[in-house]
């Protein structure tokens, strides 16, 4: 039973694409199964033999390729066998070769059957011209057409590599729209005879949008180009050939008003085009092209004639775009990379040529103020002029001249981020080695370099609290920094390793400095138990802090009020190494809040 149309094409579109799946179930006639692999490589010696026989002859040959097993019967239906001939399970052999050599073909054919008719098993020999292959699709003999894409191939100059991946992009595209395919049909060289073995290959896919009603014909051809291009990849890799596809997407709506408007694009696929696949509208439009039926509407006649009124109008708008496009941007959006290198948020086109001028012409002087004028020109007086209303038109000379003054521009631009990039560096190894040694500075005292690096080996590496090479990366640091200062200054890729290993060594540093903390301050906690099982934590400091029930309390005068986080991590750093003691006021105060207790280290 044939699939149905679903109720509506947006619908459709609505599901996911299919992915190719190198584990899914093939796609039928792209796969040579393992019995067929077995005939081809008991005869392959013999195959090569009779290829490389048949190529010293015939070197115009175009192509030879096995026909799939399971086409076999179609063609020996095809080729009208007889009983007796079909007894023998032949290998069907398809041998391509030019339409120029048609003439010879009978001379061809004897030749090369000489050579095949001793072979095991035995060979059946089709020999075709492309226009023959070409014949079966447009007699709709589309599983003709697709076995003989299909085939093992022996010698390919590209023929068999371009429709193999047609093949089975249509078949992913008629698996994924099913009904909705009006037509895919091949064109270019390959169906003029000049395929390579890397030739595009080009395809026109219409569809039956007639149904539509939830979605304009933009957006819904946008999203079927999106899904037929993602497909292309999946057919190449499946057909694992160099030929790369491009294809065509069009509306049936929107083809159908260009073949009535005459469109030369339409008329030539028309005209040229092979069906793969039709739903009975291709094959009846290129009969009555060929009838001289199709004709251009006087309206379509006079468009076109009209084109060449149109020069002057149209080269000045592609003068305005080649401002307002292609110049614009090749300067505005290098420059917006340049200040947000520098550090400044990604800013608007004003905001642009205000901080060129205030960074990079005024504070840092790296840009003259001619490069300033340069970009304000460009971006302000033309591209905003153009915006309101101000540019009308440009001349060629006046695009010349911008041309000119924005390649000056760019090349001083690619100068000023060389050097924002170089201070940069210099700020982030300056940076990376402060953080490192204030830590240590903390850790270890105000001592001197060498003072710290020591403590660091005794106290932390020597006693397991690291590993070795964080004392490696801390000597690359210094040795970075020192080398920055002379002459042979580190790349950036040096300074980037670097930041990156010192990124570890400041963990272990924050986490033996945790560690040290939290030992200083176990010297001045209590753990206080009341009430069956309740308990606080009481820390000696002045005045006493007391953390029970999720509340951070501390004593003043006879009583207990809140306090905060901030206030009590404060006074543990300052008190951290000179614990205070209870007094009995604070005994009594703890008494009043909690009851009876009991308190231990």
């Amino acid at each position: 039973m044939e699939p149905t149309k679903k109720d509506d094409l947006s619908n459709e579109l609505k599901s996911p694409a299919i992915n190719y799946d190198p584990n899914a179930p093939k796609i039928p006639g792209t796969q040579l199964d393992d019995k067929a692999k077995k005939e081809i490589d008991k005869t392959k010696e013999k195959l090569e033999e009779f290829k490389k026989a048949a190529l010293k002859k015939h070197n115009f040959i175009l192509g030879m390729g096995i026909i799939p097993p399971q086409a076999a019967d179609r063609f020996d239906e095809e080729l009208a066998l007889t009983e007796e001939e079909k007894k023998t399970k032949p290998m069907h052999l398809t041998v391509i070769i030019p339409e120029d050599n048609f003439k010879q073909i009978n001379e061809i054919r004897a030749d090369l059957i000489k050579q095949v008719k001793d072979l095991k098993p035995t060979v059946w020999l089709n020999l075709i011209t492309p226009v023959d292959l070409w014949n079966y699709a447009l007699d709709s003999k589309w599983d003709l057409v697709e076995a003989i894409g299909m085939s093992y191939p022996l010698y390919d100059k590209g023929i068999f590599g371009a429709l193999r991946v047609a093949q089975i992009h249509k078949s992913l595209v008629l698996r994924k729209f099913e009904k909705y395919i009006y037509s895919y049909v091949i064109g270019g060289s390959l169906v003029r005879g000049e395929a390579k073995d890397t030739s595009d290959v080009d395809v026109f896919i219409i569809i039956d949008d007639t149904d539509v009603k939830r979605m304009s014909r933009l957006e819904l051809k946008e999203k079927l180009r999106g899904i037929i291009y993602q497909y292309v990849a999946e057919a190449g890799e499946l057909a694992g050939v160099k030929n790369k596809l491009s294809p065509q997407v069009y509306l049936l709506t929107e083809f159908w008003e260009d073949v009535k408007d005459a469109s030369p694009v339409i008329f030539t696929f028309i005209r040229d085009g092979i069906p793969l696949y039709d739903r009975g509208g291709f094959l009846p439009w290129k009969l009555l092209l060929k009838m001289g039926k199709i004709k251009p509407s006087p309206e379509a006649i006079d468009r076109f004639m009209s084109m060449g009124d149109k020069t002057k109008e149209i080269i000045k708008q592609r003068l305005m775009d080649i401002v307002l496009n292609d110049l614009y941007w090749s300067i505005i959006t290098p420059t917006q990379a340049v200040l947000m290198l520098y550090g400044i948020p990604p800013p608007n086109v004003y905001e642009t040529v205000k901080e060129v001028k205030r960074i990079l012409v005024d504070q840092e002087k790296m840009m003259e103020k001619k490069y300033l004028d340069i970009l304000d020109k460009i971006a302000i007086q033309y591209y905003k002029g153009f915006e309101h209303g101000k540019i009308k038109e440009v001349s060629g000379k006046e695009v010349d001249e911008l041309m000119k003054d924005a390649e000056e521009y760019t090349k001083k631009l690619k100068e000023v981020a060389t050097e924002i990039e170089k201070r940069s560096q210099e700020r982030t190894l300056q940076e990376t080695y402060d953080n490192v040694f204030k830590i240590m500075k903390g850790l270890f005292g105000n001592k001197r370099e060498e003072e710290l690096i020591k403590d660091f080996e005794k106290e932390i590496i020597k006693k397991g609290r690291a590993e070795p090479r964080h004392l490696q990366v801390l000597q690359e640091l210094i040795d970075t920094k020192k080398k920055y200062a002379s002459k042979k200054k580190p790349t950036k890729y040096e300074i980037e390793d670097v930041r990156k290993n010192v990124s570890s060594l400041i963990n272990r540093l924050v986490e033996y400095g945790q560690r040290c903390e939290i030992a200083e301050i176990s010297k001045i906690e209590l753990h206080l138990f009341y009430d069956k099982g309740k308990h606080a934590d009481v820390f000696l400091t002045n005045p006493v802090f007391v953390f029970a029930d999720n509340k951070i309390l501390k004593i003043k005068g006879n009583k207990l009020e809140e306090s905060n986080q901030q206030e009590l991590e404060g006074v543990l750093y300052s008190q951290k190494k000179t614990p205070s003691k209870l007094s009995s006021n604070d005994l009594e105060v703890l008494r009043k809040e909690f009851g009876d207790f009991e308190i231990s280290s």
